[in-house]
């Protein structure tokens, strides 16, 4: 007997139907990975599994976990069964952990609520320490007592971990466990469910986008589009041939070739000498400054015209607060010269005036589009501040222009951020960027919150737009494969510190720093290299 079998599954909002004659099945000790792109079905497809579905949705078929029927099954013996039989863990960490409880109480809620003997605080603490140190904190006793907030994403990700483990379940649920993360902590991410896998002989079903991670991690695959699974089988043989359409194209979505041509003799568009950026430490009632954190600490570089300068680093490297001192919009030390003017000290008044020239679009294109604006609203909002003396109707159709230029249909004018796909939501953000006719763009981690079919378009998009304007872009990422499609040069940041710097393509294929070579043996093979304890900024007394 399969320790999850499921057949015809149907998960529905009232007459529309997301998930459809969904089955399959998986064994202890085996991993299966559910893959397609966002909207396929599949977190609703898992979260079936323990009846968590959103309300409104109403799941039909079969569902045995263990030979129990989920679907009919009574409220307190599904109770039970989360966090008991089956553990999940969800995309997002800092969402699923409460922010107001320490992470050592809330790994202990976890097994308190699933023993019937009530166990003593001491005992309690010490499991709860156990599990953090299965879960890979070198430092589980005094990680204890720290807030959710007071740790990095994949510290986060591997607490939800140690809570989905701390009843030794069967069963294990991973929906995109490490959509948010760099790539070397996902590689040890991905090395720990391996191991907890391995040791304690779990199902792991694993809901991802990505193939490269499955290619790597998984035994069986089950590929689903508009809610139905197109095509199942073991690994190797369906990267070897694969039968479905679908599943030629997700194999076939990675970024190729590379940034376009260099013009002659680029002239310098924007370039940062010696450049600091460093946060106070404030503590107590006074909250006076104790230190402070050199987040970016003597950084230098030259972005010309034309030219995608990769700056890459794991979290906490210092990449965004880099980008933000390049725009003035973080207070910096050092000089930072655009078109050969010395920004870092100019008055606001006059940096206002220059913003129209250097513009930059997010990471999370849901969160920097405002909700209550339509997209030309949104696109437009730039050309009332610097060109105030257009008409409406130029207005309207330099918005109509710039949503064209990035691939989105004239009728999206009247519409809002939430009526599109993530990849739609992201070339609006270009379009707002694009509209005022930069020199230089900012791209924080544009791609990172998107699928990978969805990523290689926005490249191709981005190199396009690039080879026509001219644009000189800093490219901030920590994902190489997408910085080896844009970037001519990179430079390597960490702790806030330049460790690596050159071609793009001599660091690939010559890196000369052990970091250099951990963060594309990560990107590239899925290998996790570096210490568990994430890199940050430095801290000063």
């Amino acid at each position: 007997m399969s320790l999850i079998e499921v057949e015809n599954l149907t998960v529905a909002f009232g007459e529309r139907r997301v998930v459809e004659d969904v089955s399959f099945t998986l064994d202890r000790g085996e991993t299966l990975a559910l893959v397609g792109e966002s909207g396929s079905g599949k977190s609703l497809t898992a979260l079936s599994l323990l009846r968590l579905l959103p309300p409104g949705a109403v799941a039909t078929g079969q569902i045995r976990i263990d030979g129990r029927d989920v679907l009919g099954m009574p409220e307190r013996e599904l109770r039970n069964l989360r966090g008991g039989k089956a553990g999940m863990i969800f995309q997002e960490p800092m969402t699923s952990l409460n922010p107001l409880h320490r992470i050592g109480r809330q790994v202990a809620e976890a097994v308190s609520l699933h023993t019937k003997a009530t166990l003593p605080r001491d005992a309690l603490r010490r499991r709860a320490m156990t599990l953090l140190e299965q879960a890979g904190f070198p430092d589980a006793t005094h990680r204890l007592d720290a807030f959710p907030h007071q740790l990095s994403g994949g510290q986060r990700q591997r607490v939800m971990i140690a809570i989905a483990l701390a009843n030794d379940p069967a069963l294990l649920i991973a929906d995109e466990p490490t959509t948010a993360l760099d790539v070397t902590i996902e590689a040890q991410i991905l090395a720990l469910l391996d191991a907890q896998k391995a040791a304690r002989g779990l199902g792991l079903l694993l809901i991802t986008h990505d193939l490269g991670i499955v290619q790597q991690h998984a035994d069986r695959v089950a590929v689903m589009k508009a809610g139905r699974i197109v095509e199942t089988g073991e690994v190797g043989q369906l990267f070897a041939r694969p039968q479905h359409p679908y599943t030629r194209m997700l194999l076939a979505a990675e970024p190729k070739g590379g940034p376009p041509p260099l013009p002659l003799n680029p002239a310098p568009v924007i370039a940062a000498e010696s450049v600091g950026v460093h946060f106070a430490i404030r503590r107590g009632v006074l909250r006076r400054a104790q230190g402070h954190v050199r987040a970016v600490d003597d950084v230098s570089l030259v972005v010309r015209q034309g030219e995608t300068v990769g700056l890459v680093g794991e979290s906490g490297s210092g990449k965004t607060s880099m980008g933000f001192a390049m725009l003035g919009l973080e207070h910096a030390e050092g000089r930072i010269l655009f078109e050969g003017q010395d920004i870092a000290h100019l008055p606001e008044r006059r940096l206002r005036a220059m913003r129209a020239d250097m513009q930059i679009v997010f990471q999370d294109p849901f969160g920097s589009l405002s909700p209550r604006m339509t997209v030309e609203e949104i696109v437009a909002e730039g050309l009332r501040v610097h060109e105030r003396g257009l008409t409406a109707a130029q207005r309207h159709a330099k918005v109509a222009a710039a949503l064209a230029e990035v691939g989105l249909p004239e009728n999206a004018l009247e519409r809002y951020p939430h009526e599109f796909s993530g990849g739609q939501r992201q070339r609006i953000a270009i379009a707002r960027a694009m509209v005022l006719e930069p020199r230089f763009v900012v791209l924080d981690e544009p791609t990172s919150a998107l699928d990978r079919s969805v990523q290689t378009q926005i490249v191709d998009l981005l190199r396009r737009l690039q080879a026509d304007h001219g644009l000189a872009y800093l490219f901030i990422s920590h994902d190489l494969r997408i910085v080896r499609a844009l970037a001519h040069r990179i430079i390597v940041l960490r702790r806030g510190r330049v460790v690596e710097e050159g071609p793009a393509e001599e660091i690939f294929e010559n890196p000369q720093q052990d970091y250099t070579r951990a963060l594309i043996a990560a990107a590239f093979e899925g290998k996790a290299v570096l210490d568990v304890d994430e890199p940050g900024p430095s801290f000063v007394e």
